[in-house]
């Protein structure tokens, strides 16, 4: 769902910048190595075992369709080229899992108190329901995947999935670069904000731009459990430049656990009218309609599950409590913001935007923003955020600068174009 906002009262922005570890930088997409090409008369050796390998490489992926693409009692074509297939809820990938083999989709939990569900003015729908289309009760949408998906990955084991980096004391050392702000301190049981939505232009197939919610706990090592959900645009995962509704969630720093979307069995969806990795529409434009997404995570009181909100009280699913270790009890971190990946392919800095493309300081209906954000408390209350961290890595590509007032209450904009005269 997604608001249309006309105005917003500018007030004396707060420069917070914090020398911190920023955990998430071991978020990653694969970059994939291109073969070196003989410039001689003779062929490599090898060459000739190409097409049996490409076979064996096809036979896998066709393999691996067969178990994530489950069977559809209806398939919608999207205008934007997706397939949207309606699978029952009980055979959705999350009941792969050999904890909740054979179980359903729990009942909705109460949501936390002082949460508002009808902010929300204009509703934005996903391309695949444009011309009227739904999912039947009792069915969730889901994205098909492709062969062509799958291809465009480094490996079928990394595909859909974050690669792990090691932890860097040095943000700058980094291919991921950010303009977050974030709270730590304390115990976290849930999150809200609402995200300006923008289709930035991203420059590499390899790279991304996103803008989310982190849900973190757990040290800064291989422990690390994150909840993670917001918009990207990845040409890699997705094969377009459209902005995408995602999710994501590991429990061992990225390294064997956890997943984009649907694509490993862990969230469980209930809604039959969100594809998690369907594009967003509408989208803002410079100088014109602004739109933007809610996006609510919060655990559950009652059984401990992490519970995801999109737009204006639409319950997408949960992830379920025993998927984590440190996420059991409560977060220790929670970040908001926008993070690209600058691969440097052309030997310098990459023009893939954060946001709208446009810095901080532009202001309302130029620069990308994130309003009244909130966290949950032990007794399932949303509160206001204290001690707010400010954090651009890069700030000469990508700045961030954030306020407060009656109508938004904690907010920031951020946000840039990437490579410019002063970021190389």
């Amino acid at each position: 769902m997604a608001s249309s906002k006309s105005q917003t009262t500018k007030l004396p922005i707060i420069f917070t910048f914090v020398s911190f570890l920023l955990i998430l930088s071991s978020s990653t997409t694969p970059v994939c190595s291109k073969p070196l090409v003989s410039t001689g008369s003779r062929l490599p050796a090898n060459q000739t075992f190409r097409p049996r390998h490409e076979l064996h490489k096809m036979k896998r992926i066709r393999s691996y369709l067969r178990k994530i693409n489950k069977p559809a009692v209806k398939t919608i074509q999207s205008p934007d080229g997706d397939i949207i297939d309606c699978v029952q809820s009980h055979l959705q990938p999350a009941f792969d899992h050999p904890q909740l083999k054979g179980q359903k989709p729990l009942e909705p939990p109460e949501r936390p108190k002082g949460h508002d569900s009808i902010e929300s003015i204009v509703e934005t729908l996903q391309s695949w329901t444009d011309a009227g289309e739904s999912c039947p009760e009792g069915t969730i949408p889901i994205r098909r995947t492709t062969e062509k998906d799958v291809s465009r990955a480094s490996t079928i084991r990394r595909f859909g999935r974050k690669i792990r980096r090691g932890v860097r004391r040095d943000t700058m050392s980094s291919d991921h670069e950010h303009a977050v702000a974030f709270v730590n301190g304390d115990q976290y049981y849930g999150a809200k904000a609402s995200i300006n939505v923008w289709a930035p232009r991203v420059t590499d197939q390899y790279e991304f731009s996103l803008s989310q919610l982190w849900v973190i706990s757990g040290s800064f090592g291989n422990d690390l459990n994150t909840i993670e959900a917001g918009w990207q645009v990845s040409p890699e995962l997705y094969g377009d430049n459209y902005p995408r509704f995602f999710t994501y969630w590991t429990t061992d720093a990225y390294q064997a656990t956890g997943c984009y979307n649907l694509l490993c069995s862990g969230f469980v969806q209930i809604n039959n009218k969100i594809a998690i990795g369907a594009a967003i529409s509408p989208r803002s434009s410079y100088n014109a309609r602004q739109f933007d997404i809610g996006i609510m995570i919060w655990k559950d009181p009652k059984h401990g599950h992490w519970w995801l909100e999109f737009g204006s009280g639409l319950l997408v699913g949960y992830w379920p409590s025993f998927l984590f270790s440190h996420l059991q009890s409560h977060a220790s971190m929670i970040q908001f913001g926008g993070e690209i990946v600058n691969s440097r392919s052309m030997g310098y800095h990459t023009s893939t935007q954060m946001g709208s493309g446009h810095f901080a300081d532009e202001g309302f209906g130029k620069a990308s923003y994130f309003r009244n954000l909130q966290v949950v408390d032990w007794d399932n209350s949303l509160i206001p955020l204290s001690n707010l961290h400010l954090l651009a890595d890069h700030p000469n590509c990508y700045d961030i600068r954030a306020g407060k007032n009656n109508a938004w209450g904690n907010y920031f904009y951020y946000g840039g174009p990437g490579r410019n005269p002063r970021c190389p």
